[in-house]
């Protein structure tokens, strides 16, 4: 928010910020950088080599300021919206806290400095990969695909999925089948993870005007969408375990949230047209939050320990 003054001269306005640090932090969208950091960081412990423990928690950081550098420039773009969707209304911009001149500022100095920092810290294959992941996020989807077509969110859900490759690329200066592996569970996460939260928010975009896939198919057609992309999604991300480089202990687990997760799709799926209360599908949405940070947390884990990866090879 920002308040007039009137300046001793008594001639132009001075206008006085009430933004605190909490609100450039905001725009930054944390909770969405914790689960990049937490992907990057499982790229970097899966990927073969070794790594400067100084230099892997800068590349950490650089990854870090540049998903803040997406959320900025996302809530720059889409403070029209935003001051209309109560799911977004209290956000700095919208709310006034910040204006939309600094939110720009930031994310486009966010952006340079997070890409400048990786290529020194790291290798500048990943420093690209962060660059275009950015550029995807904020000027693909945020200005393109948004507002424009009810594929949206499986496009634009590649943004999210880059994590894990950059800490890979960061260690390997390569793209291996494993860090495509960890891009596929999130890439095919996104769909029913969003779908879910836009049955119950449909309202909200339907009144500014965004085509989500509940608004434009109707609530069937995204049932079903949930349904078959959790389907395409279980036996991926069972296959850190089945392709040896993740351990029993994740194989479990990923069967048995996996199973839950169909359980909870099959819900959303089975659900009436016109259910106001939608408690399957904030069911699904709360679960699926958990699912992908179980296998993420599972894989570091395991890799911390070293040694747990039961290998194919070896089952065989």
């Amino acid at each position: 928010m920002t308040i007039v003054e009137t300046s001793d001269a008594g001639f132009e306005p001075v206008r006085a910020s009430l933004a605190e640090p909490r609100d450039f932090f905001a725009l930054l969208k944390p909770r969405v950088m914790s689960l990049v950091v937490l992907t990057a960081i499982t790229g970097m412990m899966l990927a073969p080599g070794h790594m400067d423990p100084t230099l892997a928690v800068i590349s950490i950081l650089a990854i870090a300021l540049g998903a803040g550098a997406s959320g900025s420039l996302n809530m720059w773009y889409d403070a029209d919206i935003d001051r209309i969707m109560t799911r977004t209304a209290k956000r700095p911009v919208p709310s006034g806290r910040v204006t939309e001149d600094a939110a720009l500022s930031l994310g486009i100095g966010l952006s340079i400095l997070s890409v400048s920092m990786l290529g020194l810290a790291a290798n500048w294959l990943a420093a690209a990969i962060l660059a275009f992941t950015i550029f995807f996020y904020a000027v693909v989807y945020t200005m393109g695909l948004k507002r424009s077509t009810p594929q949206n969110i499986v496009i634009g859900g590649s943004a999210g999925a880059f994590p894990p490759m950059i800490g890979w690329a960061c260690v390997t200066g390569s793209i291996g089948i494993e860090s495509i592996t960890l891009f596929l569970i999130i890439f095919l996460w996104t769909p029913p993870h969003f779908w879910a939260l836009a049955l119950f928010k449909m309202r909200d975009y339907e009144m500014v005007g965004v085509p989500m896939l509940p608004n434009v198919a109707g609530e069937k057609a995204t049932r079903l969408q949930i349904l078959v992309y959790s389907l395409l999604l279980v036996p991926v991300g069972v296959a850190p375990w089945a392709l040896g480089f993740a351990g029993p202990v994740y194989g479990i687990a990923s069967v048995i949230l996996g199973a839950n997760f169909l359980r909870l799709a099959w819900g959303v799926f089975r659900m009436a047209d016109g259910d106001v209360a939608m408690k399957p599908a904030k069911r699904l949405f709360a679960f699926s939050i958990l699912y992908l940070f179980a296998l993420f947390v599972l894989l570091i884990g395991e890799g911390a320990f070293g040694g747990t990866a039961l290998t194919l090879g070896s089952l065989l």
